[in-house]
């Protein structure tokens, strides 16, 4: 892996016109070029183009080939009603409304609400949970009840989000009204 951060450029009048212009740049330029091995990703490295990528959505940088280009924003339409139950799930900054507040969850927390979003009116046990969510098979499947414990306890208790389904598991509820922004 390589890191190259490039200082802001101050542009110069004084150069020659056979040498293509340079695009001034008013912050500082950070490239990071991984030289990735065939086969899968490791969990780390994965974790890190996640944050890569955040911050590309986020607004504070560009991510990829044709990145110096600038885009136009893209406005996002804004709600004319706030329904106070309703779930958003903001998948590039990772980031749960419930109406107009953010609900702060840990990064377990928010995986496991995606994991569910993604796939209503399914049942999934402990283990299974265990092995796509936290990604490891190798616990106590009580686990997973301590995590919807505590995602139940920061949603909304007017409208369960969460339902368990006795002696199998859990799901999301049919109730619950999520929506899923995915975002570039």
């Amino acid at each position: 892996m390589s890191v190259v951060a490039i200082p802001t450029r101050i542009h110069s009048t004084t150069r020659p016109e056979r040498i293509a212009p340079v695009r001034p740049r008013s912050a500082p330029t950070l490239t990071i070029t991984l030289d990735l091995a065939p086969g899968p990703v490791s969990p780390r490295l994965a974790r890190l183009l996640e944050l890569i990528g955040e911050l590309a959505e986020s607004g504070e940088g560009r991510l990829g080939p044709g990145a110096a280009e600038d885009r136009p924003a893209v406005p996002r339409p804004v709600p004319a009603v706030v329904d106070p139950h309703a779930i958003r799930i903001a998948t590039g900054s990772r980031v749960v409304h419930q109406g107009s507040r953010v609900i702060p969850l840990t990064r377990i927390e928010y995986d496991l609400l995606l994991f569910l979003a993604e796939q209503p009116r399914r049942v999934f046990t402990r283990l299974q949970l265990l092995s796509r969510v936290w990604g490891y098979e190798h616990a106590v499947a009580r686990t997973v009840d301590v995590h919807v414990r505590r995602l139940r306890a920061k949603l909304d208790a007017d409208m369960p989000v969460v339902t368990t389904v006795y002696g199998v598991g859990y799901r999301l509820a049919d109730e619950a009204r999520i929506e899923i922004e995915r975002s570039r």
